[in-house]
């Protein structure tokens, strides 16, 4: 049996998994990644599913954990090419199906609902998936044992042990021990918060912080968070309206999380605070609590338009209390801190995760990694969902369980692993596979390619210079120009005019050249002036910039 990741190794973000046998396929997950910063133009990323569209007539079915964008983002933009029924409990199937209404696939996905309270085990081919109850940052989130030809397999998914979740439902200890009883061949496991000593802290303790907040902020409350995080709205709605506010949501995603998860019963409002924005727009502002986008500075999110004094429903002053109520994802810094900087100077009295507890994490720390091994005491180990030093530190971790070090695998993208009678390793042989990116622009999938990204890249580190340039093409003489433009950097070096510069060379080529180019020879001309001015730029400036050439005989 083969194991491959095609996302979510060695990065967070855009997971998704497959197993194998010669029979049969089963993917865990299809999430999306969002860009970096030098990607430039990216929306979003998505697992380059190639090997899974070649094997299509093998895949059974599509199993997910939880209803984060990085777990499901991906279907709507990737199940035409997978056409697998998708499982999922019913939280997270509502999720999907939001996603799946604005692609307009609702009514062609086949999913199914489980409950995991109920133990099932679901068949897909030569697989049985048997849910367990995780918590995590959103309700109804799910690991998976799965029982395959070579053993049994069971993936953690983002986890946490909150003793004292929101909704009340605790991870499904029991089952996990069941597993480790019957014999766990590989673990695959969260490790993206092993740099945490000791137990994460329970999403109530949020509770308790917004409290303090509540009862002391004098104006307009204003909450940033993640959209599908529906605990920490329920947290919002509990103690507004123990403090008699009203609450509103800001941004489409969260608009749409907040409603589904409303009719389908994981979000309670029983003393009615939740009002549409438009109704708030008329309210005293002391009586207004607002949730909204934008917590990891996304430029299109409300928070930001908020900052820019671009919202029309929120100018921010003196007064108003914004929390910012998530950790920046690794990447994110710099824009988070942007916007709470350009708060304060609006007159805010922002709160975020340095100076109060507005949010915890949904993932597990040292101990309860640890307490995962030791209820599972799995032969094998992989951990996944965290960069290079995540893997790195927990497999320090593992080993001081017990663990030989031989059997932690550190795996990347398109790495296949063999699970068989030797134990599991990977297939160097077989892999590692040729996994790339595939880039979501303007909506459009799959036609950016690397190429263009490099080429950007090198266009917002060098800059650009674009010359036109006119020939006589029966005397070979300038009859225009050379006329050039620089973009991206100063025209002046060292006090050289490098826009003069990248004329008169022009024009001394152009002179040297001596006669109009024979046909077929234009090309070779202007890729002449291109050279030349590449190297004048080096030679003058240091730089190598793109050079766009305009070459035209009359």
């Amino acid at each position: 049996m083969r194991l491959i990741f095609l996302g979510g190794i060695g990065e967070v973000g855009k997971n998704l998994f497959l197993l194998e046998t010669d029979r049969d396929i089963v993917v865990i997950d299809c999430g999306l990644g969002f860009p970096e910063e030098d990607e430039f133009g990216i929306d979003i990323v998505l697992p380059d599913i190639t090997y899974l569209r070649e094997r299509r007539d093998k895949l059974r079915g599509i199993f997910i954990t939880h209803g984060h964008e990085d777990h499901i983002g991906g279907l709507a933009y990737l199940w035409p090419e997978l056409g697998a029924p998708v499982y999922a409990t019913k939280l997270t199937a509502g999720l999907i199906e939001g996603k799946l209404r604005e692609a307009k696939l609702l009514g062609k996905v086949p999913i199914q609902v489980f409950d995991p309270d109920e133990r099932p085990k679901l068949d897909a081919g030569d697989f049985s998936v048997e849910p367990f109850r995780v918590c995590h940052s959103i309700p109804d989130a799910v690991g998976f044992g799965i029982t395959t030809p070579a053993g049994l397999i069971v993936h953690t998914s983002d986890f946490k042990f909150d003793p004292t979740p929101i909704d009340g439902k605790q991870s499904d200890f029991t089952l996990l021990e069941h597993f480790g009883d019957r014999g766990v061949t590989l673990l695959i496991s969260d490790c993206v918060h092993v740099e945490s000593t000791g137990w994460t802290k329970s999403e109530r303790v949020v509770g308790q912080t917004y409290e303090e907040i509540f009862a002391q902020a004098p104006g307009r409350i204003i909450i940033a968070t993640f959209a599908s995080l529906i605990a920490r709205v329920q947290q919002v709605i509990d103690v507004a309206a123990a403090h008699g506010r009203r609450v509103a949501t800001l941004g489409r995603s969260l608009e749409g999380n907040v409603r589904i998860a409303t009719e389908l019963g994981y979000l309670n409002d029983p003393d009615g605070v939740l009002i549409p924005a438009k109704v708030a727009r008329g309210m005293n502002p002391k009586d207004l609590v607002y949730v909204v986008t934008g917590s990891q500075g996304e430029p299109m999110a409300v928070l930001n338009r908020i900052s820019n004094g671009e919202h029309r429903d929120i100018e921010i002053g003196p007064g108003d209390t914004v929390i910012v109520s998530a950790t920046p994802i690794p990447g994110n810094e710099t824009s988070v801190f942007k916007i709470i900087d350009r708060l304060f100077g609006l007159g805010a009295e922002v709160i975020y995760a340095a100076r109060a507890l507005v949010h915890v994490s949904g993932h597990a720390s040292q101990d309860e990694l640890v307490r995962m091994l030791e209820l599972t005491r799995p032969e094998h180990v992989l951990p996944t969902h965290g960069e290079q030093r995540h893997l790195a530190l927990y497999t320090e971790l593992a080993v001081g369980t017990g663990v030989p070090r031989e059997h932690i695998l550190h795996v990347g993208l398109g790495d296949v692993v063999r699970i068989d009678g030797d134990g599991v390793h990977i297939d160097e042989e077989e892999g590692p596979l040729d996994v790339g990116h595939v880039y979501v622009e303007g909506g459009i999938v799959g036609e950016t390619t690397d190429e263009m990204l490099d080429a950007r890249k090198v266009l917002a580190r060098e800059g650009v210079v674009a010359v036109t340039v006119v020939i006589d093409e029966l005397t070979g003489e300038l009859l225009s120009g050379p006329d050039a433009t620089i973009r991206g950097f100063s025209p002046m070096r060292r006090g050289i005019d490098l826009v003069a510069g990248v004329e008169d060379r022009i024009e001394d080529l152009v002179d040297d050249y001596g006669e109009p180019p024979a046909e077929g020879e234009w090309r070779h001309l202007e890729r002449m002036i291109r050279d030349e001015i590449s190297d004048y730029f080096w030679s003058s400036a240091r730089r190598r910039p793109t050079v766009v050439v305009s070459l035209h005989a009359v």
